[in-house]
């Protein structure tokens, strides 16, 4: 029953960061803001991925994705295949990324969050509900 609280607390920090990705912006904020918000599940997801790989991986990360595309009324699918991709990844890289600096890491981070956004942006595009834009560039 040791492994109850750590199970407790990243079961928290996942419900935490889906309410933040639900919480829609006050109407006298512009659109524009919108784009700027973090992806706060899948910062999440990165965490758990790097900090606890043994616990933490792909298939959780999937289910967490299902729930996710649930909320956000979503194509069902698309952020589990997001967020398990980018679990795996993360698992993957978890040794090599605790041992660079804070800004390698975060450069490491940000590669994984452009790399999620590509993969977003060609999900929404294949199924229709995309646009083309400038944020595709």
């Amino acid at each position: 029953m040791s492994w109850l609280p750590g199970i407790i607390v990243m079961l928290a920090s996942i419900l935490v960061a889906m309410v933040l990705a639900v919480i829609s912006l006050p109407e006298y904020v512009p659109l524009e803001v919108g784009y700027l918000r973090p992806q706060w599940v899948a910062l999440v997801v990165i965490y758990w991925a790097i900090a606890l790989p043994h616990r933490f991986g792909p298939v959780i990360a999937w289910v967490t994705g299902l729930v996710l595309d649930v909320l956000m009324s979503n194509l069902l699918g698309h952020y589990a295949l997001l967020l398990a991709v980018t679990a795996y990844a993360a698992g993957r890289l978890h040794q090599r990324i605790r041992m660079y600096g804070l800004w390698q890491q975060s450069l490491v981070i940000l590669g994984m969050m452009t790399v999620y956004q590509m993969i977003s942006y060609w999900i929404a595009g294949m199924s229709g509900e995309g646009r083309w834009s400038e944020w595709y560039l």
